[in-house]
């Protein structure tokens, strides 16, 4: 899975210089919103919302902004958004996952087509690469949070099926119905996590040239900046040369 965590690295530097951050925060408040209206508006009893809190403090999102989004759900005011996922391919066969929050199917849908075709790409039916992923659920912790020793140990006591340590920090893997369970049993040890959330882990990483790893990029790139979409995955392995000049 290294290719899918140079991909994912990267993206995660890089977005975090780019993105505007009045964008952003409007979509990490549309998904505690919509997360404490389909469940309770308490985080220790609804791990989604927990999840979506943990995600907006981690983009420094001021406590204002969550409460605000969080009353927002008990409103008769707030709007009805349909979660949709999108799959396609990319440019050298790379396959693309695409969740949405829409209150617009139509829109969306015509607008990440058009992304994909001009990234070079083509949008397919639903199902088309799901079976190239696995959803499982993830937690995320800093690297000083524990030597990866330490972790993995933690981890596997937890519930937890794998972990991958390096510089950039702790990624824990587990089963979608042991995440609360596993991010619950961490947190009680190395305290609050930067990540708690159910994701699309490619099974396989598919090596793409430099001109094609460009071109995802910008297609990722292009799909993280639409307002309906929430999370892009893709299962391709960039270069180490292409690597470094995106550093």
């Amino acid at each position: 899975m290294a290719g899918h965590s140079q991909f994912k690295n990267i993206m995660h530097r890089k977005g975090r210089q780019d993105a505007q951050r009045s964008k952003l925060f409007s979509k990490l408040a549309r998904e505690i919103t919509v997360a404490a209206k389909m469940g309770t508006p308490d985080p220790a009893m609804n791990p989604r919302l927990r999840a979506a809190i943990l995600a907006a403090r981690a983009e420094n999102m001021p406590k204002d902004n969550i409460e605000r989004a969080i009353k927002k759900s008990q409103g008769g005011d707030a709007e009805s958004y349909e979660e949709i996922r999108y799959e396609g391919y990319g440019p050298g066969g790379a396959a693309i996952i695409v969740e949405a929050m829409t209150d617009n199917r139509n829109r969306t849908a015509s607008d990440v087509r058009s992304v994909f075709t001009k990234a070079g790409g083509n949008l397919a039916e639903t199902g088309a690469v799901a079976f190239m992923f696995d959803r499982v659920g993830v937690v995320e912790f800093d690297a000083k949070a524990a030597d990866a020793d330490t972790m993995l140990e933690a981890a596997i006591e937890a519930g937890a099926e794998d972990v991958e340590s390096d510089e950039n920090g702790h990624t824990v893997y587990c089963e979608q119905s042991a995440l609360a369970e596993v991010t619950k049993a961490l947190e009680a040890r190395f305290g609050e996590p930067r990540k708690s959330a159910l994701v699309w882990k490619p099974q396989n990483a598919v090596a793409v040239d430099d001109e094609a790893g460009e071109k995802l990029l910008r297609l990722v790139e292009s799909l993280e900046d639409h307002d309906d979409v929430q999370n892009v995955y893709g299962n391709f392995e960039l270069s180490e040369t292409l690597m470094a000049r995106m550093s």
